[in-house]
């Protein structure tokens, strides 16, 4: 008899191995070590940083390892004990949570900069506007992330109720989205604002302007979709599983189409946005979301007991 989960279960497989092989890629390229500070006057806080950062990348890594492990036995069986998957769950949740936990010394640094920059007239408005979002990107990433998965962590218990732990999971997903729509809004608004390059750059290459929308307006849209998917569940009790393939599909499609954009249409000029997204993107592995979100769009709905 034919297994009805089968692309779902090779979604996950591919999704986990992406989030293993991207993971030990960055493991890998250790060069970009104090890269922000090469030519210029050595910054022991950049080294900081990055040295924070690489720590918080080896716990992703453990948690990349256990994660494609436990979908690998998934594949072939059954978890038949749900107290099992639990443990599991929590294990990776917990290590993933303190990756993102490990650049909270970038956000520190980035807003005591900013306080700086706000009292100094040498800078302009519309530099510190964009700092500013920046900025809030890394205090949302590092800590409000961290917080909540280490929260949904400890939603995952058996003792728990399946509506506690489903919601802690669409907060921790709504979370997910809001945070990559601010960090990379950030990134294309301070690639543009230079006068240098300004809105030409999207005029004149067609698929930046689409990126451009796609990052400030689609993202923004996913991330109320999925608040409202997150409250729409908890006050109905029902899990709509094709909504949840909606976010998961449109967030996979984000960093798919921002990808493959550079592939095809490898005529724009190199940027600020093209050299964070494709060279220090460690996010870049959701680009095989979509393989998980499609099978979810054709699975039902379930009552929350």
């Amino acid at each position: 008899m034919p297994d009805k989960n089968l692309p779902f279960k090779i979604g996950l497989l591919s999704a986990a191995s992406a989030y293993f092989l991207f993971t030990l890629h960055a493991l890998l390229t250790l060069e970009w070590i104090g890269e922000w500070s090469r030519g210029q006057t050595f910054r022991l806080t950049i080294l900081i940083e990055d040295i924070s950062a690489t720590a918080g990348t080896i716990f992703r890594f453990v948690a990349a390892i256990i994660a494609i492990a436990s979908i690998i036995y998934y594949f072939t069986r059954e978890l038949q004990k749900s107290n099992r998957l639990l443990k599991i769950l929590r294990t990776v949740v917990v290590l993933e949570g303190i990756y993102w936990l490990g650049l909270s010394t970038s956000a520190i640094v980035d807003s005591s900069r900013l306080i700086g920059y706000i009292g100094n007239s040498r800078f302009s408005l519309s530099f510190v506007g964009t700092f500013s979002v920046y900025v809030i990107a890394e205090v949302v990433e590092s800590i409000i992330l961290p917080i909540a998965l280490f929260i949904f962590a400890y939603k995952l218990n058996a003792r728990n109720s399946l509506k506690s732990i489903v919601k802690w999971a669409l907060i921790v997903g709504t979370v997910y989205v809001l945070t990559f729509w601010l960090l990379n809004s950030s990134i294309w608004l301070q690639t543009i604002r230079p006068p240098s390059v300004g809105f030409a750059y999207l005029t004149t290459y067609p698929q930046n302007l689409v990126s451009f929308l796609v990052t400030l307006f689609g993202m923004l849209a996913l991330t109320i979709y999925a608040a409202y998917t997150t409250k729409k569940t908890v006050v109905s009790k029902v899990v709509s599983l094709r909504a949840i393939g909606v976010i998961v599909l449109g967030l996979g499609m984000f960093f798919l189409w921002n990808y493959l954009s550079w592939v095809f249409f490898d005529f724009g000029k190199y940027s600020e946005w093209y050299a964070w997204f494709l060279g220090h993107n460690v996010d870049l592995w959701m680009l095989a979301l979509p393989l998980v979100g499609l099978p979810m769009l054709f699975m039902d709905k379930f009552k929350l007991e």
